[in-house]
């Protein structure tokens, strides 16, 4: 009799387990069916969509595991992400002006765009400090007040306070950059270093080298003393401070690291593309990054580097297969184009909510 009451009481465990792994896991489930349903109504090739995938996971990844750092430490998703990349894009235009290609003009644009990259995170953290509890919304502010100093800077600087005067670059006027500039002196420096073809789709071993690399320095960085603080202050910040780390200065450090590896992200993000759209490629940087590592399983209060990856991968399957999909099943592609847009945004709108109702209701259990 006792047996049996033990069996039962371990079945319902198991049951309550699945319950949940579903219930805390809702997101990831729902996008993988979504993937899955889109997959099937795109009709796309197998091959097509693994090339696409991997291309995206090699431009984008980096991109998000920049996220993670912040969110460990208490200061939610740094929508401020796009400062960190107008500073890659910084490297990429001097190197551009200064016409040095290949693997050394990879090397040299993430060199510029480090020291940018500090002072950009030191600054954004400083702000930051001072809107503890609103870090999110004024990240996003800043974020748009940097593109308007960024605009200032190679709209009216560029040809004038700084001398350039290359006609491939600078507008007719001799004044202000234009809005396209042809990277093709380091287009795919870094992916075809190593790019064997595996039953028909193309690795780039060195990209992922690189980004598994960075996965360890995160994974490094969460399991020292540095790391511990972080974590301490994403729990409890009062308690962080009773317990003597240095809250402002440990949240400094975090949207530092977070700033100088979005710049990376950037770089390599373009050196895939070759082109860069010099008043526009860093507007989206923040929200896709955003809404992939949402769409992983993270939240505003936890990210690992499993939710950047598997959100990464279902975020951009998505943005492979809605076009063909929508297409297929309402016979206008720009459905998939509306539905890419309205997925971007409404997993960053639901991820928000369901944090505020989570918040207020841990508040009414206190």
């Amino acid at each position: 009799m006792m047996s049996t009451k033990i069996e039962l009481n371990e079945k319902k465990a198991k049951v309550f387990d699945i319950r949940q792994f579903i219930i805390k896991n809702s997101v990831p489930i729902m996008f993988i069916l979504i993937c899955l349903g889109g997959m099937v109504a795109s009709k796309l090739g197998l091959v097509y969509i693994l090339n696409e995938l991997v291309a995206r996971l090699n431009r984008n990844l980096l991109l998000v595991l920049s996220l993670i750092i912040p969110v460990l430490a208490g200061m939610g998703l740094n929508f401020a992400l796009v400062i960190g990349a107008m500073a890659g894009q910084i490297g990429l235009i001097t190197i551009k002006i200064f016409d040095i290609g290949g693997l050394p003009g990879i090397i040299a644009a993430a060199l510029i765009a480090t020291p940018f990259a500090i002072i950009f995170g030191l600054g954004t953290g400083s702000i930051l400090n001072r809107t503890k509890g609103q870090e999110m919304i004024t990240s996003l502010i800043l974020g748009f007040f940097a593109m308007g100093l960024y605009q200032l800077v190679f709209l009216l600087l560029m040809g004038t306070v700084i001398p350039v005067k290359d006609p491939e670059i600078i507008l007719p006027g001799g004044i202000g950059l234009k809005n396209a500039l042809d990277l093709k002196l380091i287009k795919y420096s870094i992916d075809e270093l190593w790019q064997p073809v595996i039953m028909g789709v193309k690795i780039p071993v060195v990209s992922f080298i690189i980004i598994a690399f960075f996965c360890l320095v995160i994974w490094f960085i969460t399991r020292t003393k540095l790391g511990q603080d972080f974590r301490a202050l994403g729990q409890d910040i009062n308690i962080a401070k009773v317990a003597g780390i240095d809250v402002d200065k440990t949240r400094l450090i975090a949207i530092t690291i977070s700033t100088v590896l979005a710049a990376w992200g950037q770089i390599m993000f373009l050196q895939n593309i070759g082109t860069l759209q010099t008043y526009s490629s860093h507007e989206q940087v923040g929200m896709f990054a955003v809404a992939a590592i949402l769409v992983g399983g993270a939240s505003v209060t936890k990210a690992t580097i499993g939710d950047a990856i598997l959100g990464t991968i279902l975020f951009h399957t998505l943005f492979i297969v809605s076009p063909n999909a929508g297409k297929n099943l309402l016979g206008d592609s720009q459905i998939g184009e509306f539905f890419r847009a309205f997925i971007a945004y409404g997993v960053i709108a639901m991820s928000l909510v369901l944090h505020a109702f989570q918040k207020s209701m841990m508040d009414k259990k206190k």
